[in-house]
């Protein structure tokens, strides 16, 4: 017969047994959450970097910029409007099935300069070390391509960068050609950081996918050496990209759309 101190400590044996079956569960459904977690923000830090679905980044990402301590997205996002309403015109979707042929001088000094309703961004151009998105960029921007269309990507975590060039806002719009990538062991590019102040390109996350979306960065950024390196933002253009940066984005999750309407109202490349 089962005495009443033996069903004591079989009750509590069953009791501690439960127990520990419950944390097993818990510790599963944690390892799951976890994973699914760091799965998540993997594909965040590789859109983000990747910048170019065609990611500061991928042109879904780019990025390649593409990207990547800044004020918290909750606070930033409901930061107001710094920026002007756009200039009256729409965006061109014109594309190509070739890359433009070699125009420019490659030993020549090019600018870009970005008329945003933001204010202006003048970019110095790496001719020499980047021929191929220099002469690109010269044959978009007289082509009138990069005109009114918006930046349409910010991040604020891990990467910092502002993306543009896609005329379709999507983040998978491009001219209909890619280029190669170049300049990717470019002096500044050191222990893989982009520094604030470089212009580069977005791809898809494969060799030589660029094509007319760039990004950014307007504060230091850890990303992979897969991104053209191709301008420097100016002293002025700087004031302007952090003006659009402390406005925040627009998911509170450190990578989406700028709270700032930031437009692109003419693009011009010039020689001196």
């Amino acid at each position: 017969m089962v005495t009443q101190e033996q069903r004591k400590r079989q009750l509590a044996r069953e009791k501690f047994l439960r127990q520990q079956q419950r944390r097993t569960a818990a510790r599963r459904k944690a390892r799951v959450r976890n994973s699914v977690i760091a799965s998540v923000l993997g594909v965040v830090l590789v859109g983000s970097l990747a910048l170019y679905t065609s990611g500061v980044m991928k042109d879904d990402d780019k990025a390649n910029a593409s990207a990547e301590a800044t004020p918290s997205a909750e606070a930033t996002s409901k930061a107001p409007d710094p920026c002007e309403k756009a200039a009256p015109g729409k965006v061109k979707t014109e594309t190509w099935k070739k890359e433009p042929a070699m125009s420019i001088d490659k030993s020549a000094k090019y600018t870009l300069n970005l008329a945003t309703t933001c204010g202006e961004i003048g970019i110095a151009l790496k001719a020499s070390a980047a021929p191929h998105t220099v002469n690109s960029f010269d044959f978009l921007a007289g082509k009138g391509y990069f005109d009114h269309t918006k930046c349409h990507r910010l991040t604020t975590n891990g990467i910092y960068v502002l993306q543009c060039g896609d005329p379709t806002g999507s983040g998978s719009g491009g001219p209909g050609y890619t280029i190669p990538d170049e300049n990717l062991k470019d002096k500044s590019l050191k222990s893989n950081v982009y520094p604030a102040g470089t212009v580069a390109m977005a791809n898809t996350g494969q060799a030589h996918t660029g094509g007319s979306q760039f990004f950014l960065v307007y504060q230091d950024s850890q990303l992979p050496p897969s991104y053209t390196p191709f301008g420097t933002i100016s002293e002025s253009g700087m004031k302007v990209l952090k003006k659009i940066a402390a406005a925040g984005e627009s998911t509170g999750a450190g990578d989406g759309a700028p709270n700032a309407t930031v437009v692109i109202n003419k693009a011009t490349v010039t020689k001196s």
